[in-house]
């Protein structure tokens, strides 16, 4: 477990390199991509490294639908892009995919990973919006479609300690629980 864990937190970190004061929406735009590209290869690699085809799997499925469901929702809503570019804002892909995996990280080997698997799919979020991109509201439904996707298709390898969201008509939020 250390291992891999080690591995992790070394992709998670080199993805990280782009200066957090990003001066344009081009270097905003390289940070969302290096987000991205390091959760999905994350999520392939670590199950990999680890003989858990199963968790491969599950990854590729998690994030093929996410992309999928992002792509089907862009040809069906038509939201104008902030910079003007297209008609392809609604929902951000990059959010689906960069949550897909996080996801995907986090209920296969748990929290000590996943959490900054999340962290790094916010950044690759918010960095869309920053990088003019998207609006706040596409990049919420991306990370909801990819949060729903890796749920729906990985199973838990570990329930030691789990985080579960919620959501009712007054508010939402996470659940943490552990196992002894």
């Amino acid at each position: 477990m250390k291992s891999q864990f080690k591995i992790t937190v070394l992709l998670l970190a080199l993805s990280v390199n782009p200066a957090a004061n990003a001066a344009s929406d081009k270097t905003w735009a390289d940070i969302s991509d290096v987000g991205v590209y390091t959760l999905v290869g994350s999520a392939l690699i670590l199950p990999a490294v680890r003989d858990d085809w199963t968790g491969v799997r599950q990854a590729v499925y998690s994030m093929g639908a996410a992309e999928g469901v992002s792509l089907l929702g862009k040809a069906v809503v038509h939201e104008r892009r902030p910079d003007n570019s297209d008609n392809n804002s609604f929902p951000s892909g990059h959010s689906a995919v960069a949550f897909a995996s996080a996801t995907t990280i986090y209920r296969r080997y748990g929290w000590e990973i996943g959490l900054p698997a999340y962290a790094l799919a916010t950044l690759t979020a918010s960095a869309r919006v920053a990088a003019n991109k998207h609006h706040w509201y596409d990049a919420v439904a991306g990370a909801a479609i990819g949060g729903a996707s890796g749920w729906y298709f990985t199973d838990a390898f570990d329930n030691k300690v789990q985080f579960v969201p919620w959501a009712d008509s007054k508010g939402v939020g996470f659940e943490a629980s552990m196992a002894w």
